[in-house]
């Protein structure tokens, strides 16, 4: 399972999604759905500016658990 951390890294740093949508370009329906974990993907173009942006590895985005079948 991958969990996904954004929305604790942008409390951790005090960020509003609009404010993250106006800088990186980003719609802020896409930054909506990754917040609240309704995305079932992400762009490859669209991480690297998350990352840029909030100056962190894709590791500090996305966290690998394994699933306990």
């Amino acid at each position: 399972m991958i969990r996904n951390k954004f929305s604790v890294i942008l409390g951790e740093k005090l960020l509003r999604i609009s404010k993250v949508s106006k800088d990186t370009g980003i719609s802020r329906t896409t930054l909506t759905n990754l917040y609240f974990r309704r995305s079932c993907g992400i762009e490859f173009e669209t991480l690297d500016k998350l990352c840029e942006y909030l100056d962190c590895e894709i590791g500090d985005l996305f966290e690998y658990k394994p699933s306990k079948n």
